[in-house]
């Protein structure tokens, strides 16, 4: 079967489409899509973000997880380093100030009808892609290959299996999670 999904090029499409559609629905319906919401997190009054992306990631680790390990799903992993961490960091935490939106959240955003999204952030992305593919080839040479990351996931660092970490994110993960609502963050 996913054979055959690989194969049809239209069937992904809508299915990413769809998934598309259903992530930003959740992002609006946990109210991430909110100028007011997003500055209320980076100034640590209301964790309503860090919430709703820890249950995605909760969600999703042991749901990829499982598509890689019956074989529905492969891992494509890009080799990182510092400085492509530094320079990505510096791209999203500087589109990420000036709009109070991230990439995701901008999508949100604009299917809510905020023009601030579609002109700052959808002309953002496009022109900060724009900008960052015509430097590529100076930055791949330098920069972006500085103090490259040894290990390509986090339990192949940790020297742990792939399950067990998972098993443990999870029960960390609903104790944060828990631990922000009970004290009200």
């Amino acid at each position: 079967m996913a054979e055959n999904l690989h194969k049809n090029k239209s069937v992904q499409l809508i299915i990413g489409l769809l998934i598309g559609i259903g992530f930003g629905f959740f992002l609006q319906k946990g109210g991430v899509t909110e100028y007011d919401v997003i500055i209320s997190q980076l100034l640590l009054i209301d964790f309503t973000v860090v919430k709703v992306i820890a249950a995605a990631v909760l969600v999703g680790m042991p749901g990829v997880y499982l598509l890689q390990r019956y074989g529905y799903a492969k891992k494509h992993i890009n080799k990182g380093s510092f400085g492509t961490a530094i320079i990505g960091g510096l791209i999203f935490g500087v589109g990420f100030a000036i709009l109070g939106l991230c990439p995701g959240t901008v999508a949100g955003a604009v299917g809510q009808g905020y023009m601030d999204a579609l002109f700052g952030g959808v002309v953002g992305i496009i022109l900060g892609t724009g900008i960052f593919a015509g430097l590529y080839p100076k930055l791949s040479s330098g920069i972006l290959n500085y103090k490259p990351i040894k290990h390509e996931t986090l339990y192949e660092l940790l020297g742990v299996k792939q399950a067990y970490l998972i098993v443990f994110c999870l029960i960390a993960g609903i104790v944060i999670l828990y631990a922000l609502e009970y004290f009200g963050l």
